[in-house]
């Protein structure tokens, strides 16, 4: 199908369009220079928004964790009904929702591409059914690497050769796109009932320090040539003081840059930046974290945005989530995956009179507005962790109005206000700017060369939002900005029109996409072929399956989009 989308307000920073009024053609499941406009569906996009398709670098929607958290929670499933229509299907949930229903909310709000950031490489079938039957988006799952057995073993002994094709292996195995790790080395020691205190805490067993760990993968990233840096989830997460070890990890791969890229991903920062000594005196020390930032290039963050609101909390950081049910009394599910990672799940609810949880509220909307580089900070809430996706509108209408914190800090929690930084910041985005944290930015950051741009030969997903930039109220009618995003006009995914005024008119599979590394071009001390070797005698010793049952094929999958790596010699 042909599309034209005629004299809209276009934001595209990827290609340096701020808000002119142009037509964006589409051929084939692409943009085009030019069409035959007599051939081709007219979209009248006047006195409207468009912007690339959403993108989301960091939001848990499939696996098992994700699955354990539907079960866990059936009173979730009241809350929040997607009713059944001619086209679309039934399906329930408020944080933590069926899979069918994830995707059509996505596309309510115009979002097209989505990243799973947490998978257990034995659960890879697992995710990758569930991501196949989350319709509207195409799709990426990180496997959690930071404290599987071989990576800690061969980053020991400084293997990282060895440790780069054994993660070639795993990434190709799993259908993976990215490193990720969580709170490195201290998952591990949860199996030995601890956790690490700082990075240079030994992990038991093992001796090898979350340093180590993060600066290893780091290399190993580098030497695979991977689109995305390491995706890192810090140690001492979610407690005061943390901000310091936060500050710490940054700088331990300052010196790792890769033909100007940056060598690691601070994920939901917001959950990582708490001063203080303890609950009572927690404050922001986004003023810390946002002037590292601001100085320096190798890092790049993603807000972890809290909202008030039940939701359910879910990481392979299983020593924070029984801190978390400690803390709560709520209910809690703790899962180890052998010799691989862990997870925990706790029910909970964000409360504004709350001195911490409002604290929290402050410190994700001060990191993104103390930052300077838009570039460099993404609008994210780790879905479900902060609150649920669903509240994107909500934050972009935070980020854009001033007057909109405003109300909400007066509401909240006093102490909290005081201790706040953001009745200092006069700062608010601009529809550039949110273009940029919400598609082109978390494209740039994953390697996405045909996503969140409307340049030719990019992926024909597009967003229209009912917004005029001239009028004489915008931005200040936040409510009005907040409902824009809530419903896109139309969300057109692969050229087709899925989504029209909030109502799905077109149900699609979306891809999946994966890193197809090629490991046989890269020399190595210990070859791929003895790599598998030695990977199957493990697998009879230490797993509860044989290696050749571990892979994921890309015939599993309903729809796949390999992404070739050639990683460097």
């Amino acid at each position: 199908m042909a599309l034209l989308v005629k004299n809209g307000y276009v934001y595209d920073p990827l290609n340096d369009v701020k808000g002119e009024i142009m037509d964006i053609c589409v051929e084939n499941g692409k943009i085009v220079e030019k069409i035959n406009e007599k051939k081709a569906q007219i979209i009248d996009a006047s006195n409207m928004v468009v912007m690339p398709g959403g993108i989301d670098i960091h939001t848990h929607i499939a696996g098992s964790e994700v699955n354990a958290g539907r079960l866990l929670r059936p009173e979730d499933h009241y809350n929040d009904v997607e009713t059944r229509t001619a086209i679309t299907r039934s399906g329930v949930g408020h944080s933590v929702p069926s899979t069918f229903t994830t995707g059509y909310r996505y596309s309510r709000m115009g979002y097209t591409t989505i990243c799973n950031p947490s998978m257990p490489p034995l659960e890879a079938r697992h995710t990758h059914e569930e991501l196949d039957d989350t319709p509207m988006v195409d799709k990426a799952t990180f496997p959690l690497l930071g404290d599987w057995w071989f990576v800690l073993e061969l980053l020991q002994k400084n293997l990282l050769r060895e440790c780069a094709a054994h993660v070639a292996w795993l990434i190709s195995a799993t259908k993976g796109y990215a490193i990720k790790i969580v709170n490195p080395g201290g998952v591990e020691s949860w199996g030995f009932g601890r956790n690490v205190k700082d990075l240079d805490d030994p992990v038991p067993n093992f001796g090898i320090t979350p340093r180590e760990i993060i600066r290893g993968l780091c290399k190993v990233n580098h030497i695979l040539n991977l689109p995305h840096t390491i995706h890192v989830h810090t140690n001492q997460l979610g407690k005061p003081g943390n901000y310091l070890i936060t500050l710490e990890t940054m700088r331990c791969v300052e010196d790792l840059t890769f033909e100007k890229r940056p060598s690691i991903h601070i994920t939901h920062c917001q959950f990582s930046s708490f001063k203080g000594d303890n609950w009572g005196s927690i404050k922001s020390g986004a003023e810390e974290i946002a002037k590292y930032v601001n100085g320096h290039s190798h890092v790049t963050i993603d807000m972890g945005q809290v909202v008030f609101t039940e939701t359910t909390t879910m990481t392979a950081d299983g020593p924070w989530q029984y801190t978390l049910y400690e803390l709560s009394g709520n209910k809690w599910v703790n899962h180890d995956v052998e010799t691989e990672t862990a997870a925990g799940i706790v029910p909970f609810t964000y409360k504004r009179k709350s001195l911490v949880h409002a604290t929290m509220w402050s410190i994700g909307l001060e990191l993104a507005l103390l930052i300077k580089d838009p570039w460099k900070v993404y609008l994210t809430t780790d879905h479900p962790n902060a609150a649920p996706f669903t509240t994107y509108p909500k934050i972009i209408s935070w980020l854009m109005s001033r007057k909109a914190r405003n109300v909400m800090l007066n509401k909240i929690n006093k102490k909290a206000k005081k201790r706040s930084l953001l009745p200092s910041i006069d700062r608010e985005y601009d529809l550039f700017e949110i273009a940029i944290i919400t598609r082109a930015g978390q494209a740039k950051a994953l390697g996405m060369k045909n996503k969140g741009h409307l340049g030719p030969n990019a992926d024909a997903d597009i967003a229209i939002y009912d917004l005029n930039p001239k009028n004489a109220d915008f931005p200040k009618n936040y409510r009005r900005v907040r409902r824009a995003f809530e419903n896109s006009v139309f969300t057109i995914k692969g050229g087709e029109i899925v989504s029209k005024n909030g109502a799905i008119v077109k149900p699609v599979v979306g891809r999946t996409m994966w890193t197809d590394i090629e490991a046989t071009s890269f020399t190595m001390a210990n070859s791929y072929s003895e790599t598998l070797k030695d990977l199957k005698k493990r697998f009879r010793e230490y797993w509860t399956i044989e290696l050749d049952n571990y892979f994921v094929t890309e015939k599993f999958l309903k729809s796949s989009e390999p992404i070739p790596i050639k990683p460097e010699v």
